[in-house]
């Protein structure tokens, strides 16, 4: 049952200690949106040229989403462009969700990410695409998206306390820069890449479903591994 996920993560001392550090400040600013952590749902949206992770929120029975809060990412491994091969360094860059807590990572506290997702199989074929794929804390990276440890403690809380109240899957949308007709055109000079040109324009459709509706598309994959938005 969902409702003892958050009862049995409260038994890790890590956990513990970060539901106490935070819920105070957490409940203030909910408050200032006139929710309460037993009624959220999350999304998260990252940009990598940006270095921004964005927190937003909104009451489970309601539709549009809110910006909360922005983290930093205190580094970036890799350069733009999808993530590809184990040991490449880079961030994945599409549409994933948490499917992994980890109260006892070695940096501070863990969130997983399903990296790879399906989208980068058919993408990228059979090789070794890599996994193990987190946001967590301690500010270091191979391929991750690091924020503080305050930030983690804060985020992990918000997650669990999204998950316990029935979010199945915590979306995560991870970007190469915010996908604007300006930031494309800029960004399509420095490549003569005809299939990460493609990858971006299909990224970008996602991108701007969100950014126009601030509700959140379902994503489906094609055969050939294009992400398609209902």
């Amino acid at each position: 049952m969902a409702q003892n996920f958050k009862a049995e993560q409260l038994k890790k001392s890590r956990v513990k200690q970060a539901y106490n550090n935070t819920t105070v400040q957490l409940d203030l600013k909910l408050d200032q949106f006139g929710l309460k952590r037993e009624n959220i749902e999350l999304f998260l949206r990252g940009f990598k040229y940006e270095k921004k992770l964005e927190v937003w929120i909104k009451h489970r029975d309601s539709i549009p989403y809110k910006l909360f809060k922005v983290y930093d990412f205190c580094v970036l491994s890799g350069n733009l462009g999808p993530k590809t091969a184990q040991g490449d360094l880079q961030v994945p860059e599409g549409f994933y969700h948490i499917d992994r807590f980890n109260a006892w990572s070695t940096f501070h506290l863990s969130l997983g990410i399903n990296y790879p997702n399906l989208a980068d199989k058919k993408l990228n074929g059979a090789g070794n695409l890599g996994g193990d794929i987190f946001i967590h804390g301690d500010c270091v990276s191979i391929g991750c998206i690091p924020i503080t440890n305050t930030s983690i403690e804060e985020l992990y809380v918000l997650a669990m306390e999204a998950k316990n109240n029935g979010q199945i899957k915590l979306p995560v949308h991870i970007f190469p820069f915010r996908m604007t007709k300006k930031n494309m055109g800029t960004a399509l000079l420095f490549t003569r890449d005809e299939a990460l040109n493609s990858f971006w324009h299909n990224l970008k459709q996602g991108f701007e479903w969100f950014e126009v509706k601030r509700i959140l598309p379902e994503v489906k994959v094609s055969p050939n591994g294009n992400y398609l938005y209902h």
